[in-house]
């Protein structure tokens, strides 16, 4: 029996949708990082109960933080994005949870800039606050040991081709990372939107918007590019019409992030038939209903959209690319400037090339 909430809520499905293709599907996926952070810190003693945690976001980590603040006797400081609607800002003001809204901003790299700083301000006035940076502490890793050991048990250990969002690593990151360990021939897919620096696409605009929570305008720590062997950038359309169809076709109701990775693990299970895909479903489809859902009737068939094959991020057009990425460092531009050489938890699949700091002078964005 779960003694409180947030554990329910982090507890993934694994779905079969067809043969050889799973999807793995989480109600909030964040909450398993946040509880097991807060949870490593306190059997540590780098915090206490009663202590506050801050940390910046825009929407689906303010509420897995203020789940394991309350289900821990924390408090909680969130510096939130314009985008935090109403519904979230009730539910965090009942939980306990302090919101500071930023006012609506011209890019998604200002807002995500200025809800930095404001962080910084928090804690030059209160030192005693505790900086979660969920985009750059590798403690965010820890909540997926049980979920690969899931994996694991109910897969049987064979041959799997894990898709999901980039977002800080934590996620598909720390997954490969545990399955590795108990022996998985893991295969790690990527899925970012263009506009995200973290792989290099920076340089390319999608009309309609970034999709949030699986990349980023400013350089991530966590994230293991030496983990990745393949990534697929997907444009909005794209991803849209990835999410209309899993609802369509298997009654699986879910974000854009899912969609996109929904799209990318089709193409994969087509490229090796004889491997099982797994895809990552971070979280329900409510909040886009109106952005995403309401627009099915423009969605295009997914099987009229295939990626385009790159070899270079200088190659990348929208509304679809795919490049095998096979192990390789970050690129220019996705790496904090002033970060320390560091890994993963562990050793991983291979030896870490992506540097990152813990230092709570550097920038970070929580999503």
């Amino acid at each position: 029996m779960d003694e409180h909430i947030s554990e329910a809520i982090g507890r993934p499905d694994l779905i079969r949708l067809d043969d050889g293709l799973l999807c793995l599907r989480f109600e909030t996926m964040k909450v398993v990082s946040a509880l097991a952070a807060v949870s490593h810190l306190l059997d540590t003693g780098v915090v206490r109960r009663g202590d506050t945690l801050v940390d910046s976001s825009s929407g689906i980590y303010a509420y897995a933080l203020a789940l394991a603040c309350h289900r821990y006797g924390m408090r909680c400081h969130i510096v939130g994005s314009t985008t935090v609607d109403h519904t979230l800002r009730t539910q965090l003001d009942i939980l306990g949870a302090h919101l500071e809204q930023m006012p609506p901003s011209s890019s998604l790299k200002l807002d995500q800039n200025r809800r930095v700083d404001r962080v910084r301000e928090i804690l030059r006035e209160n030192p005693d606050y505790h900086w979660m940076r969920q985009y750059h502490d590798d403690v965010h890793y820890l909540g997926y040991e049980a979920v690969a050991e899931r994996i694991h048990a109910r897969t049987g250990g064979g041959s799997l081709t894990l898709v999901g969002g980039v977002g800080s690593g934590a996620s598909t990151g720390a997954l490969t990372h545990y399955l590795g360990k108990r022996s998985v021939d893991v295969r790690l897919v990527g899925v970012q939107p263009y506009g995200s620096v973290t792989f290099g696409s920076g340089h390319v605009a999608d009309p309609e918007i970034i999709i949030a929570g699986i990349g980023s305008s400013i350089p991530f720590g966590n994230v293991r590019h030496d983990l990745y062997d393949v990534l697929h950038w997907l444009a909005f359309d794209a991803a849209l019409a990835g999410s209309v169809d899993l609802l369509r076709r298997h009654a699986v109701f879910a974000g854009l992030s899912t969609g996109a990775a929904y799209l990318a693990a089709r193409w994969e299970r087509r490229e090796e038939p004889g491997r099982t895909v797994l895809f990552v479903a971070a979280d329900t489809g409510h909040r886009y209903v109106d952005t995403v859902f309401a627009r099915h009737q423009e969605a295009a068939r997914v099987q009229d959209l295939a990626p385009r094959p790159v070899r270079g991020t200088h190659e990348l057009t929208l509304p679809w690319s795919r490049m095998s990425w096979d192990g390789s460092p970050a690129p220019e531009g996705a790496l904090l400037r002033s970060a320390a050489a560091g890994a993963g938890p562990g050793d991983g699949r291979r030896a870490s090339k992506c540097q990152r700091s813990r230092a709570a002078g550097e920038g970070a964005t929580s999503m």
